[in-house]
């Protein structure tokens, strides 16, 4: 039988009875959300208290929050010690990572203590081309209007949506590819790693001025 998270909070497994070990990354483990329960059933005391058993057990627990600022979201950043901020760089997502920082700054313990919280965002599905046809923002624009420091930027790829569809991170079952890197690269700057940032540029939309102006 498989437990997760609201198991847990309620007393119906312990916390080693939830977690699983994944099989390719022998230091990682998972602890599954509830994909039928109500999240109503998530209490802030229940996260609180599963989020320092955790702290006990590992040197990081990250937890992937749902989209939005909804009830999961809220409880999922409120025991943070620092933020991760995954936006794409279109306008409505933009916009709901605006109120994300708002929340981080207002609702979390430790800015109900005074403290700041450390924030970084990601940037993901960037598409140079796009960007530069003014379809989608630049990374400028994003920076300038969430006024936060950049972690990384994740080029958009056919490659996640297939590893995805496998069930297997990018970083395992393709590493040598831009977006794995890219991810590597935001994991070591994460880890206070000096990791130079590169923004993804069309190459071939620059191969091709390169060779035409060698031609003209």
């Amino acid at each position: 039988m498989v437990f997760d998270l609201i198991n847990v909070i309620q007393g119906v497994a312990k916390l080693p009875q939830a977690l699983i070990r994944d099989k390719r990354i022998d230091k990682l483990w998972l602890l599954p959300a509830s994909q039928t329960r109500d999240k109503d059933a998530l209490t802030e005391q229940g996260v609180g208290n599963v989020i320092r058993e955790l702290r006990t057990r590992f040197d990081w627990v990250i937890c992937d929050s749902p989209a939005g600022i909804e009830r999961g979201a809220t409880l999922a950043m409120r025991f943070a010690d620092s933020a991760i901020i995954v936006t794409n760089p279109e306008v409505s997502s933009v916009r709901d990572s605006d109120r994300i920082i708002g929340l981080l700054d207002s609702k979390t313990e430790k800015a109900e203590k005074g403290e700041r919280i450390e924030k970084h965002i990601l940037i993901s599905r960037y598409d140079a081309p796009r960007a530069a046809r003014g379809e989608m923002m630049s990374i400028e624009d994003v920076l300038g209007i969430l006024s936060t420091p950049l972690l990384g930027i994740i080029p958009e790829s056919e490659e996640i949506l297939r590893a995805s569809n496998l069930g297997s991170p990018i970083t395992v079952s393709n590493p040598l590819i831009a977006p794995a890197r890219a991810y590597v690269a935001a994991a070591r700057r994460l880890r206070g790693e000096n990791v130079p940032m590169a923004i993804p540029s069309d190459k071939k939309r620059l191969l091709d001025k390169l060779f035409g102006r060698r031609a003209a």
